[in-house]
């Protein structure tokens, strides 16, 4: 019996492209909660808060971006 089983690529292990990307996107969302959370009570200024905010999301995106790539322009050997 044959098996249609995909082979998973890239150049890096996808395994641990995609566990990598996980904890620093995992990483981002709950820093960026606790970076909005001193905002609202004033903690943090606005300016540094939206900073913040933008750092994770630059740092969140590339990350999920680099997993694609790695999974798309990968070999299959």
């Amino acid at each position: 019996m044959e098996k249609n089983k995909k082979k998973n690529k890239g150049y890096i292990n996808p395994k641990l492209v995609k566990a990598f990307s996980f904890y620093i996107i995992s990483a981002c969302v709950i820093l960026s909660v606790i970076a909005s959370i001193l905002a609202i009570w004033q903690y943090a200024d606005p300016d540094v808060f939206w900073r913040l905010i933008a750092t994770f999301v630059v740092i969140g995106v590339g990350s999920a971006i680099f997993a694609f790539v790695n999974g798309v322009f990968g070999s299959e050997d």
